[in-house]
C-alpha cells in the first residue's frame, strides 16, 4: 500500500464508493417507487402521495447511511457517524485500530472507551480503507498521545 506519512491537514476520510452506491440507489429507489405510485390509476391522490412519502423515507435512510466521514484538522478529529457527530482533540486519541475482519476503524480514547469510525470502512474499497487508517494513525501518532508503531 502507500507509505504511512501523515497527510497535510485538513483532510477528510470517507468511504467514497459506498457513498456513491448508497446515494445512487436512493435516487433510483425514489424515482421508481414514486413513478409506480403516480402511474397507478386505481389509487387516490392520498395513496399516491403515500408512495412518494415512502420513497422519500427510504431515500432518506440511504442518505443517512452515506453520511459517515472523518475530518482531521490542526485541532483534532471530527467523527461523523450515521446519527452522531463527535469532536475529539488529538490528545484524546490513543490508538487507531483496523484489525482484519473489523467492519470499520476504532479509536481507543484516553477515557478508556473505544469509538467506532464508520468513515473508514474496508467493505467495498479495502485498500483505500487501510491507507486511510494508516494516514489517520500517522496523524494521531504525530499530533497526539498515540504510541508510534502501535
Amino acid at each position: 500500500m502507500s507509505d504511512t506519512s501523515a497527510p497535510a491537514l485538513p483532510v477528510t476520510f470517507r468511504p467514497a464508493r459506498t457513498r456513491v452506491v448508497l446515494l445512487t440507489s436512493g435516487v433510483a429507489m425514489f424515482v421508481v417507487i414514486s413513478a409506480v405510485g403516480l402511474m397507478l390509476d386505481s389509487l387516490s391522490p392520498g395513496e399516491r402521495m403515500s408512495f412518494v412519502f415512502v420513497a422519500a423515507l427510504f431515500a432518506g435512510v440511504l442518505v443517512m447511511l452515506s453520511r459517515p466521514k472523518v475530518v482531521a484538522d490542526d485541532d483534532g478529529v471530527t467523527v461523523v457517524n450515521i446519527t452522531r457527530v463527535r469532536r475529539l482533540a488529538w490528545a484524546e486519541i490513543l490508538r487507531v485500530n483496523l484489525r482484519p475482519g473489523d467492519p470499520w476503524v476504532f479509536l481507543d480514547l484516553s477515557d478508556g472507551t473505544s469509538l467506532p469510525v464508520l468513515g473508514i470502512q474496508p467493505g467495498i474499497a479495502k485498500g483505500r480503507a487501510i491507507d486511510d487508517a494508516r494516514a489517520l494513525r500517522a496523524l494521531a501518532d504525530s499530533r497526539g498521545t498515540g504510541r508510534e508503531g502501535a
